[in-house]
């Protein structure tokens, strides 16, 4: 029992890494915001971009880590590093470094709140009644769906649904493909704007980031929301015919 007692981990040991993450994610909030912004990577875009020439495996590295540190502390440029990535690495393969990132940023972030937070949570959750049961039980039936629509809605901020699944148990497995797959559709959109800013930068304008709005791009991303949602409509449907 006292050997037990001695190799528990310590709970504010295993709270550390997403105390640093929150931590971090303020101090960035209030410290980035103004360096973090296209006109940086306007001005900057000459050294990026020779830097790239010269060092293409050393560069797709740094840009990779970078990305993935931004998704992980849930620092301000997520979107800014997506067009980033376009802009470096063209649509393809600049959408697949873009993906990859930002899944092992999410990835990250997932452990520790897992870690720190999310066995007792989910522990409580099994073992409670009423309301907060039933709910686990029907986001347990229908995880890949949930999964899918909460990287496909672009409604969802991106941290919420990093932080969410590390509370609600789901498998890290699960949860790395539905996030790679997930947001890929505006990744890609967000890559092809970002692929386009040689000639943003010649004009001297900034890029139209609303684009994920207009009804060519919305309308298919709703598709795909719909799609991922047709097992959890499906099954309220035969749920109330057989009541």
């Amino acid at each position: 029992m006292a050997d037990t007692a001695k190799t528990a981990p310590n709970p504010w040991l295993r709270r550390l890494p997403i105390l640093v993450i929150a931590v971090v994610a303020l101090v960035g909030a209030f410290t980035l915001g103004d360096w973090v912004s296209f006109d940086t990577l306007a001005d900057n875009r000459e050294r990026l971009l020779a830097f790239r020439d010269a060092h293409y495996v050393w560069a797709v590295g740094v840009f990779m880590l970078c990305y993935a540190l931004i998704v992980a502390f849930s620092l301000p440029g997520a979107t800014l590093a997506t067009l980033t990535g376009g802009f470096l690495f063209s649509l393809f393969p600049g959408v697949l470094y873009n993906v990859t990132a930002a899944t092992i940023g999410a990835v990250g972030i997932f452990l520790a709140a897992r870690w720190g937070l999310g066995d007792r949570l989910e522990a409580r959750m099994n073992a409670s009644e009423g309301m907060i049961r039933r709910i686990k039980e029907g986001i347990d039936e229908n995880q890949w769906s949930m999964l899918f629509l909460v990287r496909l809605v672009p409604a969802v901020p991106f941290f919420v649904a990093n932080l969410v699944p590390a509370f609600m148990g789901v498998p890290l497995w699960r949860y790395a493909v539905t996030t790679f797959f997930g947001i890929m559709p505006g990744a890609l959109v967000f890559t092809s704007v970002g692929a386009g800013l040689g000639e943003v930068f010649a004009r001297g304008e900034t890029p139209d980031l609303s684009i994920i709005f207009a009804p060519e791009i919305l309308l298919p991303i709703l598709g795909l929301c719909l799609l991922a949602a047709s097992p959890i409509i499906l099954k309220a449907v035969r749920g109330r015919k057989g009541v």
